[in-house]
């Protein structure tokens, strides 16, 4: 595989990692417990959290700089990036005559369609990893279109159901001197923290070929996304999110751009069992992985890793 080029093949992928004593992702509609699935109790992580884990790593590597950008971050302003690809391409852009208060910048009549629009997509999709990986909406502002990324990812689910625990904390400290004259001095600050004891969570995703070479996913990229799953959580700790870690990455490389195989064949051959039924899991030595390489096909390779 060539790591500059644009990738030829599609691949598609398991990943497993877990929790240990943490929350997840937690659901801001839910006071931030642990997402789950109200009917079978089973945990969610949604693949937005993942991919902004996956961006986070990216861009502590590389230190946000082209062309490793990161498009999506905190505090970005979306439409200023974008108008600034027009800059550098050397595009004027404007205020919209007709409401030019709402401070957003489009292109003069007569520019921003066609090439300029498929130029400032090209420069954007160069200088960020995260469009020309997970593709993005550039038309909010400055026109820049839409980039269908190459690769996706699902939900999350965990192995077994999971169990949401919540525990009281106490800060002895307060904020405010009001605070603490109601206390009497006592300075206390009491909270409330939500954890999983154990779990195990299994996600899929997929790269697609043809996708990647319209937004110039290469080699490299791909190795760089398969680096940053498996290292996604050592940069990433915090109390409230316990001991998480990758576990397992199984990845399966079609011998085609468009696949030999259905994807759910490849994911049917990925078998994860809890070895004692009778009690519960607490760590990942209590799973067994394993992959039915015999119902896989030979045109598609497997590949393990962590």
């Amino acid at each position: 595989m060539n790591k500059n080029e644009p990738i030829q093949k599609r691949y598609d992928f398991v990943i497993l990692f877990d929790v240990k004593d943490g929350n997840p992702n937690g659901d801001p509609d839910a006071g931030n417990l642990p997402r789950v699935d109200a009917e079978t109790g089973h945990g969610l992580v949604t693949d937005v959290c993942l991919k902004r884990k996956v961006r986070n790593y990216v861009g502590l590597k590389y230190d946000d700089k082209p062309p490793y950008g990161i498009f999506i971050k905190e505090k970005a302003v979306l439409n200023k990036t974008i108008e600034q690809a027009y800059i550098s391409l050397g595009i004027d852009l404007k205020e919209d005559p007709a409401d030019p208060a709402d401070g957003k910048k489009r292109n003069k009549e007569g520019q921003g369609q066609g090439k300029e629009i498929d130029r400032a997509k090209q420069f954007l999709c160069q200088n960020f990893f995260d469009i020309r990986t997970f593709g993005a909406v550039l038309s909010t502002g400055a026109n820049a279109g839409q980039v269908r990324g190459p690769v996706q990812l699902t939900f999350a689910r965990s192995v077994d159901p999971v169990v949401s625990l919540e525990h009281s904390i106490t800060r002895m400290a307060v904020t405010t001197e009001a605070e603490a004259e109601k206390q009497g001095g006592d300075n206390r600050t009491m909270g409330r923290k939500f954890t999983v004891p154990y779990g195990l969570y299994r996600a899929h995703g997929f790269v697609s070929a043809p996708l990647g070479n319209q937004t110039g996913f290469s080699g490299g990229d791909l190795d760089l996304f398969w680096e940053a799953l498996e290292e996604m959580f050592e940069h990433d700790r915090s109390a409230a999110r316990g001991l998480m870690g990758t576990r397992k990455l199984i990845i399966f490389e079609h011998s085609s751009r468009m696949g030999n195989v259905p994807v759910q064949r490849l994911f049917d051959s990925v078998i994860v069992k809890r070895k004692d039924e009778n009690r519960p899991a607490r760590d990942f030595s209590d799973y067994t992985v394993i992959t039915l390489k015999d119902q896989v096909p030979p045109e598609v390779s497997i590949h393990e890793r962590v």
